[in-house]
């Protein structure tokens, strides 16, 4: 297992998530819609969306 690569792929995934959650929110933000969120609705949101996009590129056996 290479450490590095899958260290780097985290952290790829966890900067990431947050762009790809604002983007959507501003696309129905622009659709007329409104959403409130908590911090912890935030938070857990953003670890979810890193583990789809961690699972999207990681290659499968």
């Amino acid at each position: 297992m290479d450490y590095k690569k899958s260290i780097l792929l985290l952290v790829i995934s966890l900067l990431l998530s947050p762009v790809i959650v604002y983007l959507i929110l501003g696309l129905a933000k622009l659709a007329g819609s409104t959403y409130e969120m908590t911090h912890g609705e935030t938070f857990i949101i953003w670890l979810l969306m890193a583990i789809v996009i961690n699972l999207s590129y990681t290659k499968k056996a």
